[in-house]
């Protein structure tokens, strides 16, 4: 089965094409590389997605009619890069006719580094100060999720970590962006290099596919990208209903 995965909650958009055995196409981009005037917010989402997937589509000699599922990241991340992969995603399918998953970017980032022996904390910056964040352990064959998926203040991130005994490798732009803050933990942490700083489609699809094969599919009404905070736009607008009704 070939299965097409979608990242865009983060700002280093990807997408891949992979089987069973292994990815035979992917493209990534970087949101900071695009960005300027001439880009309204999305457009590097709108501009960039379709083509790069037919760029993939086309470099691995095939046509939509091959793709037997998608996957899309749901986030958490940027509020306009997880709708409009979730969006896309979502027509997608239904286009084709082919089951959808979506899964937790926190999840792909953690996958990456499954073989770590310590405990594994992927962090993704949140901006406005706050990080995304969840904690996980390796286990045979993947990672098992032992918290919710959390944002929060990186002090406050930091101040939990040191509450608990043990190791912990942190991963993500998120750890990179509070290194400062994390390395006053000593010892007790590793910090992931830039290699392991975002999720990547790839590994979305090598996920995807076992809940594929045992037909774990979402719904195209319930799937929906992982909020876990309102938008900066959401909270003006609630500031300002409610002094007018003040």
């Amino acid at each position: 089965m070939l299965v097409l995965g979608i990242e865009t909650a983060t700002p280093q958009t990807s997408v891949a094409i992979g089987s069973e055995q292994g990815v035979v196409a992917s493209a990534l981009v970087s949101r900071a590389a695009l960005d300027g005037p001439q880009h309204k917010s999305g457009a590097i989402y709108n501009e960039w997605l379709m083509p790069a997937i037919r760029f993939c589509l086309e470099g691995a000699g095939i046509g939509f009619r091959n793709i037997g599922g998608v996957a899309v990241s749901l986030g958490p991340g940027l509020y306009t890069g997880m709708r409009v992969g979730v969006a896309t995603a979502k027509a997608l399918a239904q286009a084709l006719s082919v089951p959808i998953v979506g899964m937790a970017s926190l999840d792909l980032l953690a996958y990456e580094v499954r073989y770590s022996p310590r405990p594994i904390c992927a962090v993704l910056d949140g901006r406005r100060k706050e990080v995304f964040h969840a904690f996980y352990r390796p286990s045979p064959g993947g990672i098992q999720r032992m918290t919710e998926y959390t944002v929060e203040r990186a002090e406050q991130l930091a101040n939990g970590i040191a509450s608990k005994p043990g190791e912990v490798l942190l991963v993500g732009n998120g750890a990179l962006l509070y290194r400062e803050i994390f390395e006053e933990l000593g010892s007790s942490v590793e910090i992931g290099t830039m290699g392991h700083a975002f999720p990547r489609a790839a590994a979305l699809v090598e996920l995807a596919l076992p809940r594929l094969y045992r037909e774990d599919f979402d719904s195209l009404d319930g799937l929906k990208p992982l909020y876990l905070r309102h938008s900066a736009k959401r909270i003006q607008w609630e500031r300002i209903r409610e002094s007018r009704s003040a």
